[in-house]
């Protein structure tokens, strides 16, 4: 799950729908094993000849591992290096970039306007840059990323590309679109039960062994390693990724564009609206699984947005007022307050944050008819808020 063989080894592998390429991988479990994934209660293990423990030390022999963003920028750059970012990034990643990486790394980041293909240009600084770090449909504003363009901008200048995918498994695979590497934040979608911290770096081997280097390994000596528990937790929920990832953007569509049809202020990449949606349907693997899971409604003002995800949660119960995304029920925050609050009100103001941003990650409990009456009956009683 962590590492994929090297670029010119794994292309046999790729396959046009994602949920065709999970399931070819193989489950050798031999005559006695079960049906599921095998794990062990222990935190060491022993081997069976001696030679086999200094091969495990080097990287020849051991576990996939899984990590976050922060793993890959510490192992791609070092000291003094440069990186290029979107400017409109999840709050949590912003804040590495700008305040961590270079007070504690001297690792420094120029912030662009990821759409303005000549900015990205200008923005990397040949020998120096290092990475180019974006999100494919990015936290909240739902903007989608020219993937393709992007990473040949970046490979011309010899830069490794990573992408968070986090907002659109199954929907979009970026490394079949040009990207070095790929991060997931795993306790959402792929986990779907709210109830799992864990992260996914998926890239060549070169990559993900260097990284359990002995000596400069950034997983080996930082230690983000998962628990064996997890890992058997979330081989039991990769394969409905596809049937759930399918249910929560068609709901998502359709919430988006009869909340569109009533004139509220929805933003949702799946929407004739959306500048972005000629772009997303070229990328995508296959349009059944959709546009992505996630809408934003635009309240314009903190107040309102608060006003609208009270009477949504306590009154007609269409979702809850939590962070995160990919559970079954349906997930409302604030983006401005929450998730972005990292940013200031500049930097927000920079990324297309309004203060009024409801994220919606839209669930698929109860019938979809059930929820969308209860999010109008939601709006008839915001009738009285101007």
């Amino acid at each position: 799950m962590a590492g994929n063989n090297e670029r010119g080894h794994h292309e046999n592998f790729i396959v046009d729908d994602p949920t065709a390429a999970l399931a070819n991988v193989c489950h050798e479990f031999g005559e006695h094993g079960g049906v599921n994934m095998s794990i062990e209660a222990s935190i060491t293990f022993t081997v069976m000849e001696s030679e086999n423990l200094p091969r495990m030390f080097t990287g020849e022999l051991g576990p996939d591992s899984m990590s976050a963003i922060s793993s890959v920028i510490l192992q791609l750059c070092s000291s003094g290096d440069h990186v290029v970012a979107s400017r409109t990034l999840y709050g949590g990643t912003h804040a590495l970039f700008m305040h961590f990486l270079p007070k504690k790394c001297n690792i420094t980041t120029s912030f662009v306007d990821i759409r303005d293909l000549d900015i990205v240009d200008e923005a990397i600084v040949e020998g120096r840059t290092k990475v180019l770090f974006f999100e494919s449909i990015s936290n909240p504003t739902l903007m989608v990323s020219n993937i393709p363009e992007l990473c040949r901008i970046a490979h011309d200048k010899g830069v490794i590309v990573v992408v968070d995918n986090t907002f659109a498994p199954m929907v979009m695979s970026p490394a079949r679109l040009g990207a070095d590497v790929v991060v997931h934040s795993v306790s959402k979608y792929t986990s779907g039960g709210a109830d799992v911290i864990a992260g996914a770096i998926c890239g060549p081997a070169s990559l993900i062994n260097s990284m359990m280097d002995l000596r400069q390994g950034a997983l080996m000596l930082l230690g983000p390693t998962m628990n064996a528990k997890i890992a058997f937790e979330l081989s039991e929920t990769l394969p409905h990724l596809g049937l759930r990832m399918k249910e929560h953007c068609n709901r998502a569509l359709v919430f988006a564009t009869r909340m569109n049809n009533l004139g509220l202020k929805v933003i949702y990449p799946g929407l004739e609206t959306h500048p972005d949606q000629a772009l997303l349907k070229s990328l995508v693997n296959n349009k059944e699984y959709g546009y992505g899971g996630i809408l934003c409604v635009d309240m314009e003002t903190e107040e309102r947005a608060n006003s609208l995800m009270n009477v949504l949660q306590n009154c007609t119960q269409f979702g809850l007022m939590a962070v995160s995304l990919g559970y079954y029920e349906t997930l409302m925050s604030c983006s401005g307050n929450s998730t972005s609050s990292e940013m200031n009100n500049k930097e927000k103001e920079l990324a297309g944050i309004s203060p009024g941003l409801v994220r919606m990650s839209i669930g698929y409990y109860g019938t979809l008819e059930q929820k969308w009456n209860q999010f109008e009956k939601a709006l008839s009683r915001m009738q009285h808020i101007k």
